[in-house]
């Protein structure tokens, strides 16, 4: 079934916009699969500022996302890998949305923003990393036509962290 997306749009992350990941992600839903509890705010307000470097120095981000009422609801991008383990060197592709806004196709209508933008920027390729288990997230990298391309031991959990893949050129 082949429904209309909603209306996204993608804005360079603010220093105000630290607050509201803070806020929207404030639920265990949503943290389930990125380390379970909610970040303190500290954490977002350094994570809008690497991306904002990353605009500015690379073209692309992590960048807010927000509804056609201007409603902050998470965020999607791109961003180098900034681990030590896994896809090192790779441009991963990524989003998180708050639980309100699940189901509503947001993320893959962000995410092919992403991808467009992704491609104008000249990067051939990237990566998306999901644990297993996160059907969601999987889900978003098959509509985005992203194929499973290795696994990476988790360095802190017992699983292999899937390693999806999709050729921009």
């Amino acid at each position: 079934m082949n429904r209309a997306l909603p209306a996204v749009r993608l804005r360079v992350p603010t220093d105000e916009d630290a607050i509201a990941w803070h806020r929207v992600f404030d639920d265990p839903d949503v943290m389930e699969f990125h380390g379970g509890e909610s970040a303190e705010l500290s954490v977002y307000e350094e994570l809008t500022a690497r991306q904002r470097r990353h605009d500015a120095e690379l073209g692309f981000c992590l960048w807010t996302m927000t509804d056609d009422a201007g409603r902050v609801i998470g965020f999607t991008g791109a961003q180098p890998w900034p681990r030590e383990w896994g896809p090192k060197g790779e441009i991963e592709i990524g989003w998180r949305l708050g639980r309100a806004y699940w189901g509503k196709g947001y993320a893959t209508a962000a995410a092919r923003m992403t991808l467009e933008r992704l491609k104008a920027a000249g990067v051939p390729s990237v990566v998306a990393m999901v644990r297993p288990g996160n059907e969601r997230s999987v889900a978003v990298t098959r509509r985005l036509g992203m194929e499973l391309a290795q696994t990476f031991p988790h360095p802190r959990l017992d699983e292999e962290a899937l390693c999806f893949r999709l050729d921009l050129k």
